[in-house]
């Protein structure tokens, strides 16, 4: 199970409709997750890293367009405030 970090054009976050989807907002702070359901997420603000349960970690941020796998437990430490456009399928 792999987190998908890319960087897409304001186009391609037109097409995908990511504009309309609903915002999440965090504060700084560390949590367990775990994702039932596949979430793309569309960060405006923020800096984040994603520890899995198998040790590895990934960083992202503002303009960072993420894709959270089916089944993936994980640990997020929220370095600066988040604000997301977000939409699980």
């Amino acid at each position: 199970m792999e987190i998908e970090v890319k960087k897409l054009s304001e186009e391609q976050l037109k097409e995908k409709g990511v504009f309309k989807w609903s915002v999440w907002e965090k504060e700084v702070s560390k949590f367990d997750w775990y994702y039932d359901s596949v979430e793309e997420c569309y960060f405006l603000e923020g800096d984040v890293t994603v520890e899995t349960k198998d040790g590895k970690r990934i960083n992202f941020g503002k303009g960072d367009f993420v894709t959270f796998p089916k089944e993936l437990s994980c640990t997020w430490d929220i370095k600066k405030p988040v604000k997301k456009h977000y939409n699980f399928r």
